[in-house]
């Protein structure tokens, strides 16, 4: 199963990380490959207990899209 995820470096240079369709799902990386090992093992837990039902109705719809301002 494919989730996104958001990466923004913060004031320090770490990778903050989250997944936006499992509320409450984050981590960070010192580096934005660390970031996404890290966040692949949040996922990975976070649904370690869940059932297909459960993740289906937890999982919130994300679209990412451009605006011009």
């Amino acid at each position: 199963m494919n989730y996104k995820i958001v990466i923004q470096q913060d004031e320090d240079g770490r990778f903050n990380v989250s997944c936006p369709e499992l509320k409450g799902c984050h981590s960070f990386g010192d580096t934005i490959e660390d970031a996404q090992k890290n966040i692949r093992e949040a996922i990975e837990l976070y649904l370690e207990d869940a059932s297909k039902d459960e993740i289906d109705r937890i999982r919130t719809k994300v679209e990412f899209l451009e605006i011009a301002v």
